[in-house]
C-alpha cells in the first residue's frame, strides 16, 4: 500500500500535466503562461506545508521552515518545475513534491530540528527558452554572467520581457544571490535518467558525482560538387570527413575508463541528394567525472579533427560551446544519504550522474548530494518518462530518513 504523501506527490505530479504551452504535451519554458501557473501551484503547496514563501528576482520559489533555534543553519532541498519540449512528468518536479511532502511531515507531526529548512522551485533548468542551461540556480546561487541578456526565444520574446512575465526583474539578479554563510548543506532528488538503478533492481540510488561536460560544434568545410562529375579522387567531401569524426567521437567513449560522449546534431550543406556537402556541422557532447580525463579526450578529438581534414583537403573550425567541472557530492552528507537509504530498508548504490543538475550551480555555495530515483527504461524528457508508485514512496521514506539523521548528526557537532 503506499503512503498518503507518496500519493500526494503523485497527484500533484500529474495536476502539474496541465500546466503546459501544448495540449497533449508537456512542455514548460522559461517565461511562459504554463511555467507561471505550474509556479503558482507549487506556491500553494508550499504554504499548505507551513512554509514561508517569497519569489526572487528570476522567478524561483524559496519555501523556508524555521529551525527550533534562532541562527540555526539552513538545508536547502531543491529542483526544477520547467521542462523540455514534449516532456515527461517527473524530470524536476518530482525533486520538489518530494521536498514539499518532507516538509509536511515536519509541519503534521510538529517536529522541530535544529536547522532550518528552505524548499526551492528553480523555473528554468533546461535552458529550453533561452539556450543556456540552469539559468534559476545560477541566479541563486549569484553565478549569472549575463549570457541570456539581450537574447530572444523562437517566437521572438527578449529574455528581459520573459523575466517580467516570470514576476522578475533582471537589474535584481545580483542580489538574488543566496547567502551561504548560513548553509548546511543542498540535497536534490531526481530521476535518474539512466538505466542503471532498473538494471539493479533498486529504487533510488546515492550520487557520487556529476560529471563535467564540455560541448560545442565543428564546422566540417569541404567543396561542394556535382556527384555525377565529380570522381571520387578529386572529391572534398564535408560529410564523409564528418562521418570519420563521428566514429572517433564513438570510440573514444569506448576506451576503458573513457568519457561518455556524443554527437546528437547533425547539419549538412546544401543537403540534397545529388550534391557532394560542401559543408557539414556536427556537435560534440563530452562528459567525465574527472575534469583532466574530459578536457584530454576533447583535446584529442580537437587532433583528430586536425588529422582528418588534412588527410582530405578539408578545413574545419572548431567552437567551444560550454564546459562545465565535474562536481562531486560532499562526503559528509553523502555518507548521511547511504545512512537514510539503509534505514529505509533498501540496498545502499552509489552511481555517478552523467546528466547536468542544478547541484552543479549550488556547489558554488554550499556542500552539495543528490538521491537519484529509478525511471522506467532509463526513459527521460519523453512522454513515456515513468516513475513507479512505490519507488516515490521509497524516495519520501528516505528523504525522512536523511532529514532525521542530518538532526542528529548537526546536534552531535554541536552545530545547532
Amino acid at each position: 500500500m503506499i503512503a498518503p504523501r507518496a500519493d500526494a506527490v503523485r497527484a500533484r505530479a500529474h495536476e502539474l500535466d496541465a500546466c503546459t504551452e501544448t495540449p497533449g504535451e508537456i512542455t514548460r519554458s522559461y517565461g511562459s503562461d504554463a511555467l507561471v501557473e505550474a509556479r503558482e501551484r507549487v506556491r500553494g503547496w508550499l504554504e499548505q506545508a507551513g512554509l514561508e514563501v517569497r519569489q526572487d528576482a528570476v522567478g524561483n520559489l524559496v519555501g523556508r521552515r524555521e529551525a527550533d533555534a534562532p541562527g540555526s543553519p539552513t538545508l536547502v532541498l531543491a529542483s526544477h518545475v520547467d521542462s523540455v519540449r514534449n516532456a515527461g512528468r517527473w524530470d524536476g518536479p518530482l525533486g520538489v513534491l518530494v521536498a514539499i511532502a518532507a516538509a509536511q511531515r515536519l509541519e503534521d507531526e510538529g517536529i522541530a530540528l535544529p536547522y532550518a529548512l528552505e524548499v526551492v522551485a528553480f523555473v528554468d533548468e533546461e535552458g529550453l527558452a533561452y539556450a543556456a542551461s540552469y539559468l534559476g540556480s545560477r541566479v541563486w546561487a549569484g553565478i549569472w554572467d549575463g549570457a541570456e541578456r539581450g537574447t530572444h526565444d523562437r517566437a521572438g520574446t527578449p529574455f528581459e520581457a520573459a523575466v517580467r512575465r516570470m514576476g522578475g526583474d533582471v537589474d535584481g539578479f545580483a542580489e538574488a544571490r543566496r547567502d551561504p554563510a548560513d548553509l548546511l548543506g543542498y540535497l536534490e532528488l531526481h530521476i535518474e535518467q539512466g538505466p542503471v538503478l532498473e538494471d539493479e533492481g533498486l529504487p533510488v540510488g546515492v550520487v557520487t558525482a556529476i560529471a563535467g561536460q564540455s560541448r560545442g560544434f565543428v564546422d566540417v568545410l569541404g567543396v561542394a560538387g556535382h556527384a555525377g562529375n565529380t570522381p571520387m579522387r578529386l572529391r572534398r567531401d564535408a560529410l564523409a570527413a564528418a562521418a570519420e569524426l563521428v566514429l572517433a567521437v564513438e570510440q573514444l567513449a569506448l576506451e576503458p575508463d573513457g568519457p561518455t560522449a556524443t554527437v546528437g546534431k547533425l547539419e549538412v550543406s546544401p543537403n540534397v541528394g545529388n550534391v557532394i556537402p560542401g559543408v557539414v556541422t556536427l556537435s560534440y557532447d563530452v562528459r567525465h567525472q574527472d575534469d583532466a580525463a574530459k578536457d584530454a579526450a576533447v583535446e584529442r578529438l580537437r587532433v583528430i579533427a586536425e588529422e582528418v581534414c588534412a588527410r582530405r583537403g578539408l578545413t574545419h573550425v572548431w567552437r567551444h560551446l560550454q564546459d562545465h567541472p565535474a562536481t562531486p557530492m560532499a562526503p559528509r552528507l553523502r555518507a548521511l544519504l547511504v545512512a537514510a537509504v539503509e534505514q529505509a530498508g533498501i540496498r545502499p548504490v552509489e552511481l555517478p550522474s552523467g546528466a547536468g543538475h542544478d547541484a552543479v550551480s549550488a556547489a558554488h555555495l554550499t556542500d552539495v548530494s543528490m538521491l537519484f530515483v529509478r525511471c522506467r527504461g532509463g526513459v527521460s524528457h519523453h512522454p513515456d518518462e515513468h516513475v513507479d508508485e512505490a519507488d516515490v514512496d521509497a524516495a519520501v521514506r528516505v528523504v525522512d530518513a536523511f532529514l532525521d539523521l542530518l538532526a542528529d548528526d548537526v546536534r552531535a557537532r554541536g552545530e545547532a
